[in-house]
């Protein structure tokens, strides 16, 4: 033990200094660092010849790490030792000549976006068919006077427990999600949760012909069963897969975000013709269960097909898993490639929490408080303005003008702000102007109460008599949703090293379900008020 110690005393006081590559290329220099070059560093000199680009990048990168013992970031410390020199020069040479490959009609694209639609595609064909879940629940083999009190409590609140199904088993099924990130592969997570949703969707086909009306209550309790399976599962796909674009450019995020735009614009439009042409409500909901369990197996060979592409494969390579120190322990027994985040064991399956909410704070309240905004006026409010031409008796101003001003509308205009976000992407994760966006949208509420919104009873002035006012608002409400959740949910997982990309994916989908939690005991508290 001594004498390598001395050995090694002895290298580092003879250790030749690093050769220091100019900062802009001039006729000749090549010669002149290839005749002071030793043979470990001609390689480093004929790349700079070749590429001035790349070489400036690592040689400014090289000669700081060898002048700089340790080097911190805010998610990690890395500390530089000498017998880990040479490798983090070549890793550092080799990360800034790589070049991923082509993303070949933007195939990788394609299938982000289709995975966001079919994410929330068949949880939002589950609550859209209303009228099915009515008809079921309404025990409708018997006269309505003859119903049990108990089961008019569930028609009339089967919204409320339909929210509370899809609530709760989000929420833990995302902490769950967070916990297992490091334990379950990925693909694992993805697929399983698809199955199941499927095997649920097949289920409620299977019952969509049977006749319930004998077992009421046994067919609401399977119904919630189904519903928090399926909120649960569908959370666990979303984040995960949202997670998994934190490794790969924006653009495949947003496609991602903008593909759930998407679902929800067609849930609207199926909606809107199951309206105006369904005679059968069964029919609409087998429609509607089996258009969903396409999307599902659509979804299921995308996933499977996306490792097969080059440039997807290039960005899902695996990384090395978050391990720690103490402190006071050397961490030369540890790859160079592996970050070091400073917990107290020396390996954690569980990502580090602190860090990611530390960096993630700012981006954090901003997604709480739009998506506490937008859940305050859609549906509770925006859903019960009425046109002020309801007394005409024409279809539009009674039939389908809530589908259509609020559904639809909102959802289309949502897309588009997602989308816009493809080319702008304006203003920063830093910005302070982003969160002074995110509070300005509060004036939107005043704005939606004023209109017809009926029934009223504690404030009865309605501002804005014209229809174009709701129409207009929310417009406004779901372009600025749209725009500035997309912005925040793209940047979440840029800001923080790739190895914890995954995990901050589930915690900014937290953020989410916080905002939407508040906003919805929130609107309650607002309709009391008008």
């Amino acid at each position: 033990m001594a004498g390598r110690g001395v050995r090694q005393a002895r290298h580092s006081q003879h250790a030749r200094p690093l050769l220091r590559l100019p900062t802009h290329w001039a006729p000749g220099a090549s010669e002149q660092l290839l005749s002071e070059a030793s043979p470990a560093e001609e390689i480093r000199v004929k790349i700079y010849k070749g590429r001035e680009d790349s070489s400036v990048h690592v040689g400014a990168a090289v000669a700081t790490a060898s002048e700089d013992d340790a080097n911190h970031s805010s998610n990690s410390t890395y500390r530089a030792t000498g017998s880990l020199l040479r490798a983090d020069q070549e890793a550092l040479l080799r990360k800034q000549l790589d070049r991923p490959p082509p993303n070949r009609c933007n195939a990788t694209y394609a299938i982000f976006f289709s995975l966001g639609i079919g994410g929330l595609l068949p949880f939002n064909f589950f609550v859209t068919a209303k009228e099915y879940w009515a008809f079921k629940l309404h025990n409708c083999s018997g006269p309505a006077s003859r119903r049990d009190p108990e089961d008019s409590d569930i028609l009339n609140y089967f919204e409320s427990y339909l929210a509370i199904a899809s609530t709760v088993p989000s929420l833990l099924c995302l902490v769950a999600n967070f916990l297992l990130v490091n334990r379950v592969p990925v693909r694992v997570r993805v697929l399983a949760s698809l199955i199941v949703t499927l095997s649920i969707f097949v289920v409620m086909i299977v019952l969509v012909k049977v006749d319930t009306s004998s077992w009421t209550r046994g067919f609401f309790t399977v119904t919630i069963i189904c519903m928090a399976i399926v909120s649960g599962s569908a959370t666990i796909f979303n984040s995960s897969v949202y997670g998994l674009t934190g490794s790969f450019p924006m653009r495949n995020a947003q496609a991602l975000i903008s593909g759930g735009a998407m679902g929800g614009t067609i849930s609207a439009v199926a909606s809107l013709v199951d309206l105006a042409a369904s005679s059968d409500v069964r029919d609409s909901a087998l429609a509607f269960f089996l258009t969903a369990v396409i999307f599902l197996g659509l979804c299921m060979g995308l996933y499977l097909l996306l490792p097969r592409l080059e440039y997807a494969r290039y960005y899902m390579r695996p990384v090395a898993p978050v391990r720690a120190f103490s402190g006071e322990e050397e961490p030369s027994q540890v790859s160079p490639h592996c970050p070091l985040v400073a917990p107290r064991s020396l390996e954690s399956h569980t990502p580090p929490l602190r860090p990611i909410l530390k960096r993630t704070a700012g981006l954090g309240f901003c997604i709480v408080y739009l998506f506490f905004i937008t859940a305050l006026i859609f549906p509770a409010i925006s859903a019960n303005i009425e046109s002020l031409h309801k007394g005409s008796g024409s279809p539009w101003t009674t039939k389908f003008f809530v589908p259509l001003t609020t559904f639809l509308l909102l959802n289309f205009a949502d897309l588009c702000g997602r989308q816009i976000t493809a080319w702008i992407q304006v203003p920063g994760p830093n910005s302070k102007v982003l969160p002074g966006l995110a509070l300005l949208r509060t004036c939107l509420v005043p704005l939606f109460v004023l209109c017809n919104y009926q029934p009223r009873v504690h404030l009865t002035t309605v501002l804005f008599q014209s229809d174009i006012y709701p129409v207009a608002f929310t417009c406004l409400l779901g372009l600025s949703s749209g725009y500035l959740s997309t912005l925040v949910l793209l940047y979440g997982p840029k800001i923080v090293p790739r190895e914890l990309a995954e995990a901050t994916g589930v915690v900014m989908s937290f953020y989410i379900y916080v905002g939407l939690v508040l906003g919805s005991a929130c609107s309650a508290l607002l309709e009391h008020l008008i």
